[in-house]
C-alpha cells in the first residue's frame, strides 16, 4: 500500500508553472509533503494511512512541463496507520514483510500536459521488489516566492489508484479492498 502513495507524490511534481528558463532542480519539503492512502475494509469502513517526511527531486521545466521529471523514495516502514497493531500487521508476512531498508520508489517516465495547470505523470512505482507503471493525475496549486523562505517554491496535488495485488500485498482481497486510493500533496523548494 505504501508504494502507491509514492506514485502520487511524483505526479504532482511536473505540472506547468510561470516561465523559468529550462529545467531547474527542486527538492521536496518533507515537512509539508504527504501521501495519504485509503482502502475499503470489509465494506464496514474506509481505512486511511499516510507517508510523510519523505524526500524527492524534481527537474521542473516551466516553459516545457512535459520535459520535467520527478523521483521520490522513502522507507516502507515510514508508514503511519494510527494504530501500532495495524502497522505491525502491514510490516509482517501477510503484507510487506518489510525490513528496515525496504524502499518505495517512484521515477517518472513521461508527462502529458492536459491543461494550464494539470498533467498526467506516468512513472515506475517500485515496492516489495516489483515495479509497475502508474499514472498520477496531477495539478499545480501555486508557484512563486515563498513568503518566509524568500526563495522559489511550488506546490502540487495528485491522485491515483493502485491494486495491492499488483505488488503482492493483496492479502484478504477481495474482502479487504484490492484498490488503494492515493492522494498526494507536496511542496518543493528550488535547490541551492
Amino acid at each position: 500500500m505504501k508504494h502507491l502513495f509514492a506514485s502520487a507524490a511524483v505526479a504532482a511534481a511536473t505540472l506547468s508553472t510561470p516561465a523559468f528558463a529550462a529545467s531547474e532542480a527542486y527538492v521536496l519539503d518533507p515537512s509539508h509533503s504527504q501521501i495519504v492512502f485509503s482502502y475499503d475494509h470489509l465494506g464496514y469502513s474506509t481505512n486511511f494511512g499516510m507517508f510523510s517526511g519523505f524526500e524527492g527531486e524534481i527537474a521542473f521545466d516551466q516553459e516545457n512541463p512535459a520535459a520535467s521529471s520527478v523521483s521520490v523514495s522513502f522507507p516502507v516502514r515510514s508508514m503511519l496507520t494510527g494504530w501500532e497493531a495495524r502497522f505491525d500487521h502491514f510490516m509482517g508476512e501477510d503484507f510487506f514483510g518489510a525490513g528496515d531498508d525496504d524502499l518505495v520508489t517512484f521515477t517518472s517516465t513521461s508527462i502529458e500536459v492536459t491543461g494550464k495547470d494539470t498533467a498526467l505523470i506516468t512513472g515506475d512505482l517500485s515496492m516489495n521488489g516489483i515495479t509497475k507503471s502508474v499514472v498520477l493525475d496531477a495539478s499545480l496549486n501555486q508557484v512563486g516566492d515563498h513568503p518566509m523562505a524568500n526563495k522559489p517554491w511550488a506546490g502540487f496535488d495528485a491522485t491515483t489508484t493502485v491494486l495491492r495485488s499488483d505488488f503482492e500485498v493483496g492479502a484478504f482481497a477481495p474482502f479487504v479492498g484490492d484498490e488503494v486510493e492515493i492522494m498526494i500533496s507536496i511542496e518543493a523548494m528550488k535547490a541551492e
